[in-house]
């Protein structure tokens, strides 16, 4: 990855596209420091430590701007929550559905969800506010809340723009970008406060740091051996005699990743578990409600982790349905004159096609159970919950998915160049 990124800075104008992403990125982080009008930061510090799950859920993706309720305290989060209410909505809709197959359909799509991530930006925004109270505000009136809603939908709306500049001028994908760049700012924050608690405040055993060292360290090679692990189904390609040349005849492979969805049903599940906690956060202390949540259902309970399981396998399995389509795949196949050695063209191909993908699916899910819940359980039992902000599963998939995702965007971008002077 170094030399990919050394010999990438080589040539003038990919130096030029890391500069620009670096440039965008470096006015995020400043951004993420711009006061609001109105706010009353301290009152919201404040109150976070009572919202465990709001503040450590919207500052992982914000990197500490939701903490100070600044020009970025929404993030990227209600364009992700809009892609996601679109993405569900195209596969119940059929005319969403059939909008998405069309040839400027995706771009259309795309600027309903920009509104739709808009008017989730400004709902957050004001509904956040209003539950911190009046004291998390100087003057409690309407032109103050306004205020504070438009700043704050603003911000995620140049968020919004940032990202897609990234993917148009810059390298790799602009949202993913945004938000590693949220969890990285963390990490140093993060590694002082654990050595603070271990050396300074002795909160913690000198043994913290081993342990977390060698925790940090599974996962990563297992997130990288499990991103790079893919099953390679054989393609035969037929000949074909146009004219006076020959066509096909080769064989080539099918790719699958063994984890293709990626970090989503993981962000998925934690989403919709946070819901309850979060709203569990704003009901009274002596609710019989919150009692019972706080003994049976919290994080940290074996029936949490059950219910956080089986949400990582069913919004795996969802999300491969509606982003993998077999029958699609092998009907190209047929129209291309492609067979898989052993299988008839058509309704076989895809039965076969299908079956792989849902086994690559189920371990790809259990994958993610692992890593979601098992480094949790041993980072709880020996007291290092800080660290789940920055080192936890879903920070560490993220950061290091994007970090391989923007390896490989440098190295194809460096082939074309090649290819570029020998065509010049």
């Amino acid at each position: 990855m170094f030399r990919t990124l050394v010999n990438a800075w080589k040539s003038k104008d990919i130096r030029t596209k890391i500069l620009y992403t670096l440039l965008l990125i470096l006015l995020y982080r400043l951004g993420s420091y711009i006061a609001i009008p109105g706010v009353n930061t301290a009152s919201i510090a404040a109150s976070l430590e009572n919202y465990v799950a709001v503040g450590g859920f919207m500052n992982l993706f914000t990197g500490g701007a939701f903490s100070r309720y600044s020009l970025f305290a929404m993030g990227i989060s209600p364009y992700i929550n809009a892609s996601i209410i679109m993405q569900l909505l195209t596969v119940a809709i059929p005319a969403l559905e059939r909008l998405s197959k069309e040839e400027d359909g995706r771009s259309k799509i795309e600027k309903i969800t920009r509104y739709v991530g808009i008017g989730l930006a400004l709902v957050q925004s004001v509904s956040i506010i209003l539950a911190f109270g009046e004291d998390a505000v100087t003057n409690a009136n309407f032109l103050t809340y306004a205020t504070i809603g438009i700043c704050c939908t603003a911000g995620t709306a140049l968020l919004m723009w940032m990202g897609e500049r990234i993917t148009d001028k810059g390298i790799g994908n602009g949202i993913s970008f945004l938000i590693f760049a949220s969890i990285v700012s963390s990490v140093l924050p993060t590694i002082i406060d654990i050595v603070k608690r271990v050396f300074v405040m002795g909160t913690y055993q000198w043994w913290a740091l081993p342990i977390l060292i060698v925790v940090v360290l599974v996962l990563t090679v297992g997130i990288v051996m499990v991103d790079r692990a893919e099953r390679r189904i054989p393609i035969q390609y037929a000949k074909r005699v146009v004219g006076r040349k020959q066509y096909g005849g080769q064989t080539t492979y099918l790719p699958i990743k063994a984890n293709a969805n990626g970090v989503m049903p993981l962000i998925f599940a934690m989403t919709v578990m946070n819901v309850p906690q979060m709203i569990v956060e704003f009901v009274s202390k002596d609710s019989g409600f919150r009692t019972f949540y706080e003994n049976y259902l919290a994080a940290g309970t074996v029936v949490y982790y059950i219910i956080y399981a089986l949400l990582i396998v069913a919004f795996a399995y969802f999300y491969t349905t509606i982003s993998f389509n077999p029958v699609e795949i092998s009907k190209n196949l047929q129209q291309n004159g492609g067979t898989i050695p052993g299988r008839r063209p058509g309704k076989d191909t895809g039965d076969y096609i299908k079956r792989i993908s849902n086994r690559l699916t189920l371990f790809g899910a259990l994958f993610l159970m692992v890593i979601a819940i098992v480094p949790s359980v041993l980072l709880g039992l020996f007291n290092l919950d800080t660290a789940l902000s920055a080192f936890g599963p879903t920070s560490i998939l993220i950061m290091i998915s994007v970090a391989l995702e923007t390896s490989a965007t440098l190295e194809s971008m460096m082939l074309m160049r090649h290819y570029k002077g020998f065509l010049g």
